[in-house]
């Protein structure tokens, strides 16, 4: 399969963006060749904003541009923005619903090397947690571009989360991507597995080996993780024995958390929330931390089979 991290998709859309729409700005935090904006400082160097390694700072540019009719996209590495920034995307883009987009990369541990302290394992519930902020965490390079236009086109703020590591292309461009829905990839009623960002292939993965021990599982690629699109949930509370989440953030907080906090409420249902259990990442590569951390296709299934 073809593989492409969905920061480098990132970039690329930017660029077409901003041969459609002049009102495009971007603006970085001294690392536009590792979030991949670089692509649009090339083509557009006046509508490019290097603010140095001042988070904060950019945030509040970004906000600036904003009150002036621009659409502005704001970058850095997704501790860094959802962590350093957090009052700035409060107080300065959510309190007033400024349009400004937050598009970090290299969210999550498989952002490798870099280690525990630049792994971003709580952005999600950071942001989640901000009152009108949108979440979102495209699973290929496909949702990403589609997912980028649609958010340049939403008015409000918004936050997107993009990673480092090249993963497969799922989707080829017949898929469609809609703020606020989730799409079912896989039918099956014994178990749903409602998953986010790369962890969708591994759900669409462990389907393989659910099938081997005649466990039909339905696959939920939940690429909005707020709002929740409570519909699709329901329906797989309802026609599924119980729910499994798959996400490349702590378990706290995140999708597993959402779906939990909504079914509580309108239909109790068994809801195993799988991803990182309230730990920090370590060193090493991207690949090697996603096994070492039990998130791959296996686990999952392990997973379903033990709460079956």
């Amino acid at each position: 399969m073809e593989k492409k991290s969905t920061r480098v998709a990132y970039g690329e859309a930017l660029v077409k963006l901003g041969k459609m729409n002049e009102d495009i700005v971007v603006l970085e935090a001294d690392l536009s060749k590792s979030t991949m904006t670089a692509y649009f400082q090339k083509e557009f160097p006046e509508r490019h904003i290097n603010l140095g390694i001042a988070e904060a700072d950019m945030i509040v540019t970004a906000a600036g541009f904003a009150t002036t009719g621009k659409i502005a996209f704001a970058s850095t590495f997704a501790h860094f923005a959802a962590g350093r920034a957090f009052d700035q995307i409060r107080n300065s883009v959510a309190y007033p619903q400024l349009n400004v987009k937050i598009c970090p990369t290299h969210a999550g541990i498989s952002l490798g090397e870099d280690g525990g302290s630049h792994q971003s394992v709580e952005d999600v519930a950071l942001m989640r947690a901000i009152p009108g902020m949108v979440v979102l965490s495209p699973a290929d390079a496909v949702e990403t571009e589609k997912m980028i236009f649609a958010v340049a086109e939403y008015e409000g703020p918004v936050y997107v989360r993009l990673g480092r590591l090249n993963i497969p292309v799922l989707f080829d461009e017949n898929y469609k991507f809609e703020i606020g829905k989730a799409v079912t990839l896989r039918e099956g009623n014994d178990v749903a597995i409602l998953a986010t960002g790369l962890m969708v292939l591994e759900a669409l993965e462990a389907t393989k080996l659910l099938e081997e021990k005649g466990v039909k599982a339905r696959v939920i690629n939940v690429s909005t993780i707020k709002p929740l699109d409570k519909e699709t949930v329901l329906k797989a509370a309802k026609e599924c024995k119980f729910i499994v989440t798959s996400e490349e953030h702590s378990v706290i907080g995140g999708l597993g958390s959402a779906v939990s906090e909504y079914l509580s409420e309108v239909h109790p249902t068994k809801v195993i929330k799988h991803g990182i259990q309230d730990i920090f990442g370590q060193s090493a590569d991207g690949e090697t931390m996603l096994t070492n951390y039990g998130l791959r296709a296996k686990d999952i299934a392990e997973t379903v089979l033990k709460n079956l």
